[in-house]
């Protein structure tokens, strides 16, 4: 890992006294220290329209002060000069009302234990040719699939971030991360019909992630659902049993459950979740997590942009609601509580909070297959599209990308523009299999502005009962 001290050293930044100014007369101040950057090339229409390089580096700095309510005051910068930090500072110190008086504290660097599976090579060392290159590839297999397809685009994104955290707790610690996705978008066109398919792949990952996914893979299935949908039949509506497979990604357990259990929600009241710990709020066979431990995935890190280690908090065990996702903040707020490692930012330009990274509902003791011989009719869904919930009452729209009739305990033809609607908290009771298996998808994360890199993951479920819009019977 870089040695990020030294990097504000060299510019005569003094982080203690920085800490000092900042926090004015208030109970806390933080320092966030980034260095970024990343890479963007877009292929369409068989050619690279963009390549865009950037590098970005700056450093934000907040104080929370008052009472209970914990007031903050932030502010941020991208001159690394010691006179402009020290303004920023003093700046954000002046909103707390005041300066107190003391001497600045004693940071020492803690390096935390790097997992192996975080020893990948940046990828802003690989050439951007190389990864140009992967675009041309999946665009060539997308157009070879099927001579219905009229339009290929082809997303490659990538980010490094180092970071620093400091604090007047006499924190410092820092963080090196990778992000990667890879996004191919196909539209095919047939019988007087337009339909498009999608797929992204991608984590905390190098070039390594096209050894276990070749490009030909991703553009192929993205352009398997774009045809197979020109000829599917519209999706019955009506209320029936459906199946969500754990290809369909984590569509579900993020927005129908993970926004409600975030801590800031909740303590507003702004969750179905509100005041309901230790409350039986799903099924027996539903466990949720949020775990930023994981290896190799989107939403993993070693400390979250407070600077508290990565960790794995039960959310929901066995249908008991445990916890909510916890930022410095919403724990000050509540009086009460302990930091679970989510308190996020999009970059130095913004304040922390609380954010899902990788959340999954864990795998059942049921095979897959038997989840679907078990139920005579209902719809299967391969794979969710995008979806929206409202956090205060749990109620949900989603929309299903690839889903198929189960017919005789069988999954039978496909059919397109099924949408689930429904209640998250009443659907989380009425799951009545879990299966054996996992699937992830990989997202980012909107919230205030702000998007974080996540991941998330199912087993096999099956909902008894739910509302599909689709065709009128």
């Amino acid at each position: 890992m870089t040695d990020l001290p030294r990097r504000l050293e060299s510019r005569h930044v003094d982080v203690p006294d920085l800490l000092v100014l900042a926090r004015g007369s208030g109970a806390f101040s933080e320092m966030f220290y980034e260095r970024s950057s990343s890479t963007l090339c877009l292929l369409e229409d068989r050619r690279v329209e963009k390549v865009i390089v950037g590098l970005d580096e700056g450093i934000g700095l907040r104080a929370i002060f008052g009472d209970k309510a914990g007031r903050t005051s932030y502010g941020f910068t991208n001159d690394l000069s010691a006179e402009a930090a020290a303004r920023l500072a003093r700046s954000v110190g002046a909103a707390t009302g005041g300066r107190g008086e003391e001497e600045p504290p004693e940071l020492a660097l803690i390096r935390p234990q790097i997992p192996p599976w975080t020893n990948i090579e940046p990828l802003e060392r690989t050439a951007v040719s190389a990864k140009v290159a992967l675009l041309k590839r999946a665009d060539e297999a997308a157009r070879a699939f099927d001579g219905r397809i009229r339009q290929v685009k082809v997303v490659w994104r990538d980010r490094t971030q180092e970071v620093l955290i400091a604090n007047s707790d006499r924190l410092l610690i820092a963080d090196e991360r990778l992000a990667l996705v890879f996004m191919v978008q196909v539209v095919a066109e047939g019988g007087g019909r337009i339909e498009t398919g999608y797929e992204a792949v991608g984590g905390f990952r190098g070039m390594d992630l096209f050894t276990e996914t070749p490009p030909e893979q991703v553009a192929e299935t993205a352009a398997r659902r774009a045809v197979q949908n020109l000829t599917a039949r519209r999706a019955p509506g009506g209320t029936m049993a459906v199946v969500l497979s754990a290809e369909a990604g984590g569509t579900m357990v993020h927005e129908a459950v993970g926004h409600g259990l975030e801590a800031d929600l909740a303590g507003e009241g702004l969750s179905v979740y509100t005041g309901r710990i230790g409350e039986k709020v799903a099924s027996p066979l539903v466990t949720v997590l949020d775990d930023a431990t994981l290896p190799g995935r989107r939403g993993s890190f070693l400390v979250d942009d407070e600077g508290t280690p990565s960790q794995a908090t039960v959310l929901i065990e066995e249908g008991i609601l445990r916890r909510y996702m916890t930022d410095r903040l919403s724990v000050l707020k509540a009086g009460a509580g302990e930091l679970t490692g989510n308190g996020r930012r999009e970059s130095y330009r913004h304040k922390p909070i609380p954010r899902m990274t990788n959340t999954l509902i864990t795998s059942g003791k049921t095979p897959p297959e038997d989840i679907i011989r078990a139920t005579p009719k209902g719809l299967f869904v391969r794979k969710m599209g995008g979806g929206q919930v409202d956090t205060v009452n749990g109620d949900f729209v989603f929309e299903v990308s690839e889903g198929y009739l189960i017919e005789n305990g069988a999954v039978g033809e496909p059919v397109r523009g099924a949408i689930l609607t429904g209640n998250g908290p009443k659907i989380l009771q009425l799951i009545d299999l879990v299966g054996s298996d996992l699937g992830w998808s990989i997202g980012t994360c909107g919230k205030d502005s702000q998007g974080s890199p996540v991941s998330d993951a199912q087993p096999t479920l099956r909902i008894p009962e739910i509302v599909v819009g689709g065709e009128a019977k």
